[in-house]
């Protein structure tokens, strides 16, 4: 069964705005960290940003810090990114993990993914 379940995503022109949203369910809600992975065509896969979902702390990649915003709402179990001022260098397959810690932006020891949602910035 599906634990991880994302929307949002779509195409914007540089500058635009998006929104990701990721309903976890199941085993996938007590994960202590969660975050956003992003894939781009012939790259590695990168943590964008992750929040601890105990003390809601959160951590970036420096090409987002100030323009992304990562939240996560315990009662509703969804995880959101906040996507401003969206670049072409942000394009690609975003993914939502779910994991055990999180380390700057990364989500480690991860359990479980979501689908992926592609993000497609255009000039």
């Amino acid at each position: 069964h599906v634990q991880l379940v994302e929307s949002g995503g779509g195409s914007v022109q540089t500058g635009g705005s998006l929104t990701l949203f990721c309903k976890a369910s199941g085993h996938a809600t007590s994960s202590h960290c969660m975050g956003w992975v992003r894939q781009a065509p012939g790259q590695e896969r990168e943590g964008v940003a992750a929040i601890d979902t105990g003390d809601g702390s959160t951590y970036y990649l420096n090409s987002v810090e100030g323009r992304f915003t990562i939240s996560h709402d315990n009662a509703k179990n969804t995880l959101y990114l906040q996507m401003n001022c969206l670049k072409p260098e942000d394009t690609a397959i975003y993914y939502c993990a779910a994991g055990g810690s999180c380390t700057s932006s990364v989500t480690n020891d991860i359990h479980y993914w979501g689908q992926g949602t592609q993000v497609t910035v255009s000039t």
